[in-house]
């Protein structure tokens, strides 16, 4: 039993909702990015609308929360958004939400089995998904080829980022790991700190401030909004600006960035184009699972841009998995080792220190003969 707290994006009610309510979803195919910050609010059960796994793909997400224990009611469809209202006292039981005793809705409580069991059937299907994936990025390739490659006009930055290393930040997969393992690549080498939406979040949390901000700030704290960083609305050759209305609403001033594709597509072509040394991104999205996670069919924009930039990229993803900083017993051994044969050496180097130490040498003699004399 606890409180219920409904919306239709995951994203923005994991913000908003507090540590033991009920999230109460509509999220076909859960994504791990949408799990893991609902599970890190606290959830204390998730009900989802949809289908958590619809078989196209071997989602990530719903294996989290199984993992952590918190209770997952699946496909209790869509009615439940509307008839139940945020703040309300729910309870879940018999594989059904209710309240005051009424059956809101049913559906099916996830196991690690079954959850398991659906996971590996997905993986056997994804050779459709991944032939549909292709046709779509190859589709978009074929249009937008030659207008990927064309000059960019930047918007008027103070930063300077000619130079210099920049670091791209999206709240993506891994992304908290990889920033604690490029703590000291960040200390040394200062790079232009370039957050995209919800990357801003990322880097404050880990006590940064982003020079540059880029997106369509739908996903972006208050905080990060007037931490004082540049900020670049992305908007598409078309004229499609999303988000504008919320940055003409917070009186904040920005620059309006012109660029296709994806905004870290964006925020890595303005790198590039700004005069970048080298690009470093963290938590992109560069596989398939990640970009039907995103809910796109393709990955056109993204491939063009990496092709655009070339060597000067480096993706910082699993850098985490790749290295981790421990000491080893052989190290510390061999550690000891040589500081006592340092001491040694200097005692066999310097008279004064071998007299110092002939000196307590005797003492100890003495009063150790001057005890046994008492005995």
């Amino acid at each position: 039993m606890g409180v219920a707290r409904v919306g239709p994006r995951t994203k923005d009610l994991a913000k908003r909702i507090g540590r033991g309510e009920i999230a109460v979803i509509d999220h076909r195919d859960l994504d791990r990015i949408a799990a893991e910050s609902l599970l890190a609010a606290g959830v204390a059960a998730i009900v989802n609308a949809d289908y958590s796994i619809s078989g196209r793909y071997p989602n990530g997400g719903p294996q989290r929360v199984v993992a952590a224990r918190v209770p997952l009611l699946d496909a209790v469809g869509g009615a439940v958004m509307h008839t139940l209202r945020d703040g309300e006292v729910v309870e879940l039981r018999d594989d059904a939400l209710w309240r005051n005793g009424e059956k809101l809705a049913a559906g099916e409580l996830l196991t690690a089995d079954e959850v398991d069991h659906r996971m590996e059937e997905a993986r056997l299907r994804i050779g459709t998904e991944l032939r549909l994936f292709a046709r779509n990025t190859l589709e978009f390739i074929d249009k937008e080829a030659e207008r990927s490659f064309e000059p960019i006009a930047l918007p008027p930055l103070s930063t300077k980022i000619r130079g210099r290393h920049a670091l791209v930040v999206v709240r993506g997969l891994d992304y908290k790991h990889d920033l604690r393992a490029l703590r000291a690549y960040i200390r040394e080498y200062r790079p232009v700190l370039i957050a995209v939406d919800g990357g801003a979040d990322a880097l404050i949390d880990d006590g940064r401030t982003p020079d540059i901000i880029i997106g369509d700030f739908d996903s972006l704290s208050p905080v990060a909004l007037h931490c004082g960083a540049e900020l670049l609305h992305h908007v598409h050759p078309d004229g499609r600006a999303p988000g504008l209305e919320r940055l003409q609403e917070a009186g904040v001033r920005y620059e309006q960035f012109v660029a296709d594709g994806t905004s870290e597509d964006a925020a890595l072509l303005l790198a590039f184009e700004a005069g970048a040394e080298l690009i470093v991104a963290v938590g992109t999205h560069a596989s398939m699972v990640e970009f039907l996670d995103k809910g796109r069919r393709g990955m056109a924009s993204t491939f063009l841009t990496r092709l655009r930039l070339g060597p000067m990229l480096v993706d910082a993803k699993g850098v985490s998995r790749l290295y981790h900083g421990r000491v080893r017993q052989r190290d510390m051994l061999l550690l000891v080792v040589s500081a006592v044969a340092a001491m040694v050496a200097m005692v066999y180097a310097s008279h004064s220190l071998r007299v110092f130490l002939d000196g307590f040498r005797l003492m100890f003699d003495d009063t150790w003969s001057q005890i046994r004399g008492w005995f």
